[in-house]
């Protein structure tokens, strides 16, 4: 019987790397990088306990005018260094992501579904509510910045519906979206409370007849337009030290109109003092 024949390895071949080459069109790219990646991760929660989930990450990175192209497979690279990410390892994945493609800034986002266990008004019945949330982080001259980003799903009630009609008022189911650039941390669950407060009534997983007749009538008793909302809600995060800008949106799903209504109030905090500070400086 013949002696099995040996594997021979592969010839090392040289091969170039075309991403490095030069481009001499002399335009810089802002953002370049990998969307829609799934990775597990890991969240804690204001009760003091975990959630695991799945998020879905975008990572970008600037890329300089003389440079063709970046390392594609570096992003996926970084991401895969843990099993799960967790919200601790989330800044220190934006900064090793950004020194190791040699960029001057970086970005990610990572979206994820968040749970909150709610208690129904009346019956205390419990039920999971779920909510869309997101934690971004861009990085600029050796500089990070901290984002959080939630979608609350509430009521509002019309007050002109409500002002003009002998009985009963138009209402409909609103989206609310906080993004909160954070001096320090800052619960999902209370900008959660946040937008829920602000709101003609927050919403339930589940309610019984009595849960129901008190959103309806505390709904009917708080009626809210689309600026009533974005306004409160503005004045609560204006009046937040840990809250350094913002971006409040809310859209209503109008229930008797083809389509929505929507109104937002965008602030940064930082910007403002700087200019008052500023003004200051002149008058003296």
């Amino acid at each position: 019987m013949d002696a099995p024949a040996r594997t021979r390895k592969p010839a090392e071949v040289s091969i170039e790397d075309v991403q490095n080459r030069a481009d001499t069109r002399r335009i810089p790219i802002n953002r370049v990088g990998v969307k829609d990646v799934y990775h597990p991760v890991r969240l804690k929660d204001r009760s003091g306990g975990e959630q695991h989930t799945i998020a879905n990450f975008n990572m970008y990175v600037n890329l300089p005018h003389d440079f063709k192209g970046t390392h594609m497979s570096r992003f996926i690279e970084i991401l895969h260094h843990e099993r799960e990410i967790s919200v601790d390892s989330f800044r220190a994945l934006l900064e090793e992501m950004t020194r190791r493609l040699d960029a001057d800034a970086g970005h990610i986002e990572m979206s994820f579904p968040y749970f909150v266990m709610k208690k129904a008004p009346v019956s205390g019945v419990e039920s999971l509510m779920d909510y869309r949330a997101s934690l971004i982080g861009e990085r600029h001259d050796e500089c990070t910045d901290m984002w959080i980003k939630v979608v609350v799903a509430v009521t509002s009630l019309c007050p002109c519906s409500k002002k003009i009609s002998e009985y009963g008022a138009h209402n409909q189911r609103s989206h609310i979206t906080l993004t909160v650039k954070i001096r320090e941390h800052i619960w999902i669950e209370e900008l959660i409370d946040l937008a829920e407060k602000e709101a003609s009534c927050e919403l339930y997983g589940i309610l019984k007849r009595p849960d129901e007749k008190y959103v309806t009538e505390h709904a009917y008793d708080n009626p809210k337009f689309v600026e009533d909302m974005v306004r409160d809600i503005a004045l609560r995060l204006n009046a937040d030290e840990r809250v350094l800008a913002y971006v409040v949106e809310s859209e209503n799903f109008e229930s008797i109109h083809n389509h929505s209504a929507y109104a937002l109030i965008e602030k940064d905090k930082v910007e403002k003092d700087k200019v008052k500070e500023s003004a200051r400086s002149v008058k003296r």
